[in-house]
């Protein structure tokens, strides 16, 4: 073993440790997120087809009636019968705010399923569009809705359920006495290029105007229209997911060591791998089930956490925590106001956004790819 690997198995071994973690960079990063969101989505409450001023859009956020409200937070959160409340209230807390709730559950699930599926393939360009999980769950939902329209309803686990078999089938494929990191990422490639020829395929069935623009919203990734029931489907398995991934924080800075090392160190490795991919896949089917595919968001969010607070995850985790929520919030925002009053796919905004940063990326940095 060399100087610098045994100097980053001491850094695995005491990664279990949390004290120590917070420094100046991720405290800023944190802090600077929460900033970013808060901004955000008092500017997103702004905007509406309800006139109102951006000060009485404001009010109403902030208005204690609601705030304090444990019968309001417990129809929110649960469903229940909504009490009363003044007609801005109503519109700002159950139509304009569950956008900005569900934008930050689903940057966070986003953020954090990439940046596990980046340790377990150990390959810096793997996602969860990479590796066909996106592309899986988009041709679900594809068939169910030019298909089987009567399960629409079901949208949401369909999507996971899709998800899930795509990542499934990337495994089987990738599998000889066991898998690797360039395999997991070849199959991916694979799997996701069927699945999408596939979605393709589909469109040509649809004899329904609405059913394909159903579909394109869905494949793009977008937030229009949704509400608090979107924001309960995602609540528990983000949150499942996120607690889980700060968890395994230590296994996931021991397999960047590589197979052999983390062996050595007495990993079951296949074990870890395939559970960590489990949870990846958990927190990617969250945001797929409630905003559709969202391209090259799990794949920048943790190259910039990377930048800023280094390669450790306990930090690096941290980060995606607090800084996919921001930039899905100020994405969100600008596919609603940047063609006014026409809303675009939140998708596309990352997509436009993440490609030419990943493309400088590439410039930048002449060994990208492998972490």
């Amino acid at each position: 073993m060399t100087a610098s690997e045994r100097a980053i198995t001491a850094d695995a071994d005491s990664s279990s440790r949390w004290p120590g973690v917070v420094d100046s960079a991720l405290v800023t990063l944190c802090l600077g997120s929460v900033l970013v969101v808060v901004a955000g989505g008092l500017i997103q409450v702004s905007f509406g087809s309800y006139s109102m001023s951006a000060l009485q859009a404001w009010q109403a956020v902030f208005n204690p009636e609601v705030v304090f409200d444990p019968e309001a937070w417990q129809a929110f959160v649960f469903g229940t019968e909504l009490p009363e409340m003044n007609r801005r209230s109503l519109i700002v807390w159950n139509i304009r705010l569950p956008r900005v709730f569900v934008a930050v559950l689903v940057g966070m699930s986003l953020a954090v399923s990439g940046a596990i599926f980046q340790a377990v393939t150990r390959n810096e360009l793997a996602s969860p569009f990479i590796l066909g999980v996106s592309s899986g769950a988009g041709f679900a939902v594809l068939l169910t809705l030019v298909v089987f329209s009567s399960l629409s309803p079901l949208l949401p686990l369909v999507a996971a359920l899709g998800g899930t078999i795509a990542f499934l089938l990337v495994y089987v494929i990738a599998w000889k006495n066991g898998t690797s990191p360039v395999r997991l990422v070849l199959a991916g490639v694979i799997v996701n290029m069927v699945f999408q020829s596939l979605q393709r395929g589909l469109f040509f069935f649809a004899d329904d105007l609405g059913t394909v623009q159903s579909a394109i919203a869905w494949i793009t990734g977008s937030l229009t229209g949704v509400g608090w029931e979107q924001f309960r489907i995602a609540l528990v398995p983000t949150l499942v997911a996120v607690v889980f991934a700060l968890a395994a924080a230590r296994q996931l800075n021991v397999l960047l060591l590589g197979e052999q090392t983390a062996s050595s160190l007495g990993m079951q490795v296949e074990r870890i791998r395939f559970l960590l991919s489990g949870v990846a896949i958990l927190a990617a089917s969250a945001a797929i089930a409630v905003a559709g595919v969202v391209g090259f968001f799990g794949l920048v969010i943790p190259h910039v956490v990377r930048l800023v607070v280094g390669g450790d995850y306990r930090r690096l985790l941290l980060g995606c925590v607090f800084l996919g929520p921001a930039l899905m919030v100020v994405a969100d925002v600008g596919a609603r106001l940047a063609l006014s009053p026409v809303q675009i796919p939140v998708g596309v905004v990352t997509g436009l956004i993440g490609g030419p940063y990943f493309l400088y990326l590439m410039r930048k940095q002449q060994n990208i790819g492998e972490l």
